[in-house]
């Protein structure tokens, strides 16, 4: 846990990695806490807005009677679990069952299709997956292109041949049950890539890697814990931003959480959530700070005192911060991670001058550095790629089933993030694209962050995304694609307006010079903006131009 320090130096320096031979996430996240009957862990709200309370205790119990019925139907050690569930209690239970049985756990988003579900339990080879009555369907659909998967758990349905209910079968179960004394660097999970840079890839973690995201949570939600907080995200726990910035350090440190996720994000519901339930702490995405920036006066509706929030994914922006200190009360705190190791990069306002467009620093435990195509790092100021040096509690054991994608992730000791960036003299990371979104032209290299934060500022825009566009003369022009916000509409004088608000802001060779006003950006499933998309699309509009002239 970081110690509470006046100085970025002091934290840092005090600072040292506490990582045991032996360790498993189930004991850890819940049946440390479950001497105490009456101790909170869980408050879920449904969709229908009935609320139900889930102590540590009843957890620990309830994972106990699955780890009891999952190993008298024959998954055993090792062996691989899909959970195609929400937040929720199930989700929970499945997750600690799972460690402690020493299978290794599959999250998967409800709302993926069954070509998705395919690909990632077919490359995993899971043994079973839980999910509900509204996913049962896609899996059944695919059972015999799975030739691994011997049982399917469903929440609410009774069972049928190889369909096991979730419910009975933790009845049948008995409260009695030894956990795998797992080591601290075995195989826990395997999260999938968001597959922005091709074929989604799974990214095994061991059961440390828990540990490694403690000071990543705690380092931007100003020392968390402290007295009375509670935490929240809208962020799928499919994702590694739900499930391990949120479900599980919370639980590790004793401190309940709020589940809750609508299928689509609402932030008029969003604030109630928080006011109703007096929700302190919260992972935001990007995406919903921006569609909570929507909702008129907040202040005045809702009645909330919020203590720390954290974001990362893409850049926010310096119009995006002001307002969340005038209708959150709160500074935003920006990290920076990626799947295969999270939370590396981040801000902490309690003790760091906040810069608007900074990742922050390097979170205590973790060697982050710029480094050049050689692998050397270069100098402060100069862009180069984002490094993470191993070992790193943090890092992925590797790509499941893909030793030559895990190869490829390092040069030396150095993990590539395939993110550019610089540092500046007083060691903050400065986010400036992906490797392949870098645009080239007329011989400048462009990174789109700094020209979306820009556009965002203008008055009328809700959503922006920069690419580059294919150009006889300069290679590419910078092109945007923009979502206005709600009840207005473009023409040539909003183009031409926006276009001169970005050049007298950034310098001539940013500016867009193509506005392309759309109604949604494309996006993961985890609301990160897919630029590939829009570069493909613009190629291939040159390629249908240039036919067309020949």
């Amino acid at each position: 846990m970081l110690k509470l320090a006046k100085t970025y130096d002091e934290v840092r320096n005090s600072f040292e990695w506490e990582i045991p031979k032996f360790y498993n996430i189930g004991i850890d996240i819940c049946d440390k806490w479950a001497g105490d009957p009456v101790r909170l862990a869980l408050i879920h709200e449904t969709s229908s807005g009935e609320t139900r309370n889930w102590t540590f205790r009843e957890l620990r119990d309830l994972s106990n009677r699955l780890a009891n019925g999952l190993r008298s139907h024959g998954i055993m050690r090792g062996e691989r679990i899909g959970i195609l569930l929400g937040q929720g209690p199930e989700t929970a239970i499945t997750h600690i069952a799972a460690y402690k049985l020493g299978a290794v756990a599959i999250p998967l988003f409800n709302l993926f299709g069954v070509d998705a579900l395919e690909y990632r339990l077919s490359n995993s080879g899971a043994s079973a997956v839980v999910t509900d009555d509204a996913n049962v369907h896609k899996i059944l659909e695919i059972w015999d292109n799975l030739p691994n998967l011997r049982w399917l758990l469903v929440t609410e349905t009774h069972g049928g041949d190889r369909t096991l209910n979730f419910w009975n079968l933790i009845e049948k179960g008995s409260t009695n049950f030894e956990p795998v004394k797992t080591r601290s660097d075995e195989p826990a999970l395997i999260i999938y890539t968001s597959g922005t840079t091709g074929p989604p890839k799974g990214a095994l973690h061991a059961h440390r890697v828990l540990l490694g995201h403690l000071p990543g949570v705690e380092f931007p939600h100003n020392f968390f814990p402290q007295k009375d907080d509670l935490f929240w995200t809208p962020a799928d726990w499919a994702w590694i931003g739900g499930l391990i910035d949120v479900l599980f350090p919370s639980w590790s440190h004793g401190i309940p959480v709020v589940a809750y996720r609508a299928r689509k994000f609402d932030p008029e519901e969003a604030f109630h959530l928080i006011a109703k339930h007096r929700i302190r702490n919260a992972f935001m995405p990007p995406t919903a700070l921006k569609l909570m920036r929507q909702v008129p006066d907040p202040k005045s509706r809702y009645s909330f005192k919020m203590r720390s929030i954290g974001s990362g994914g893409e850049t926010l922006g310096t119009e995006l911060l002001e307002w969340a200190k005038d209708a959150l009360g709160v500074t935003i705190n920006e990290f920076y991670g990626q799947t295969e190791a999270n939370l590396v990069v981040g801000n902490c306002s309690e003790i760091m001058d906040i810069r608007p467009g900074s990742m922050g620093k390097p979170i205590p435990g973790h060697t982050v550095e710029i480094l050049d195509e050689s692998g050397i790092p270069v100098s402060l100021g100069t862009v180069g790629e984002i490094a993470i040096k191993r070992p790193d509690p943090v890092m992925f054991l590797g790509y499941w089933n893909n030793t030559q994608a895990t190869q490829d992730k390092f040069v030396g000791d150095w993990l590539l993030t395939g993110d550019l960036a610089r540092m500046d003299q007083d060691g903050y990371l400065w986010f400036v694209g992906r490797k392949d979104d870098v645009i080239t032209s007329a011989g400048y290299r462009i990174g789109p962050a700094e020209i979306e934060d820009c556009i965002l500022k203008h008055p009328s825009v809700a959503m922006v995304a920069v690419v580059g566009s294919p150009d006889p003369v300069r290679t590419e022009i910078v092109k945007a694609f923009i979502v206005l916000k709600p009840g207005l509409s473009p023409d040539i004088a909003l183009e031409d307006e926006i276009k001169q608000f970005v050049k007298v802001r950034l310098a001539a060779h940013e500016f867009p010079r193509e506005i392309e006003f759309i109604d949604d950006l494309p996006k993961t499933a985890t609301g990160k903006i897919i630029r590939k998309d829009l570069r493909r699309l613009e190629t291939e509009r040159a390629q249908a131009r240039n036919h067309t002239a020949r």
